[in-house]
């Protein structure tokens, strides 16, 4: 083993070429391939477990069909052209939803963050409106937007918009303080230090509250299809429609899959999204 003297003044050991450990699997890697490997067994049990349940005869079948009948209808559907309409056109309000809240919450949470007499002054309606669930104002909202698409739309960015922007007000209080004066020292005026400082800090805790807000989008636009029922397509309606057929239970169990399956690919593209686009800010966190 050879020795260095790095700057400090103080030894440190160095591997010479010979003492250098051969390769072996990434330490990193191997607590995400746990947490999937426990994620399939999880899953796998459930199924066998729905599976008994359903062959035993301990629940009608009617109102309990095995998983594997579900699972077969599933994938069935997987090529029916109408129930991938259905899909699309719940995407469709899916996006635009999530779209225009983040478009509307960004902005707002960066002010409020900034302009304390400002979050002063709103806090108490912001409060008050948050826990108001976006599915509760269904009736009232059918009175003034009798149209499906407009009226799912709104009621999942009034949903979806809240932990955008209160994730948004918060980061901004994290900004480094430092950076903030050295900003001033080079006479960075306050849009500036919006730009500049501001937004590249806080937008890892955005695109938190942006993928917390699209489940709850998902969650608002089927429960305004099946409430509402007044549009065309959508996987809510799907629901609906297949719950009318009593003999086919494995068609409305497979249509609630969809939608839980749905949202899990959403949350699981939208977090290696997270973790590509602000690598340096998880390397941060892990490093800790």
């Amino acid at each position: 083993m050879e020795r260095t003297v790095v700057e400090s003044g103080v030894d440190a050991p160095t591997a010479s070429p010979g003492d250098t450990a051969p390769a072996g699997p990434s330490r990193q890697g191997r607590p995400g391939v746990a947490r999937v490997v426990r994620g399939a067994i999880g899953v796998l049990v459930f199924l066998v477990l729905w599976e008994i349940i359903g062959r035993a005869g301990i629940v009608d079948r009617t109102f309990l069909p095995p998983s594997s009948d579900v699972l077969r209808r599933l994938v069935t559907l997987a090529g029916d052209g109408g129930f991938l309409q259905d899909v699309a056109a719940t995407l469709a309000a899916w996006g635009s939803g999530l779209l225009i809240a983040t478009l509307i919450a960004v902005p707002a949470g960066l002010l409020l963050g900034s302009v304390p007499g400002i979050n002063s002054a709103v806090r108490v309606l912001v409060e008050f409106l948050r826990p108001i669930p976006g599915v509760a104002l269904i009736p009232l909202a059918l009175l003034v937007i009798p149209e499906q698409a407009a009226l799912e739309r709104t009621l999942a960015v009034y949903a979806s918009m809240w932990p955008i922007m209160i994730n948004a007000v918060y980061a901004v209080g994290e900004v480094d303080p430092v950076a903030r004066e050295m900003a001033k020292c080079f006479g960075v005026g306050r849009f500036g230090m919006l730009l500049r400082i501001a937004l590249p800090s806080v937008a890892p805790f955005i695109a938190t509250g942006v993928r917390v807000a699209s489940g709850i989008t998902l969650i608002v636009i089927v429960s305004t299809e099946l409430i509402a029922g007044g549009g065309e397509h959508g996987l809510g309606m799907f629901i609906i429609n297949a719950s009318a057929d009593a003999e086919h239970g494995d068609l409305l169990y497979a249509g609630v899959a969809a939608v839980g399956l749905l949202g899990f690919l959403i949350d699981v593209l939208m977090r290696q999204g997270e973790r590509r686009l602000f690598r340096w800010h998880y390397a941060r966190q892990e490093g800790r």
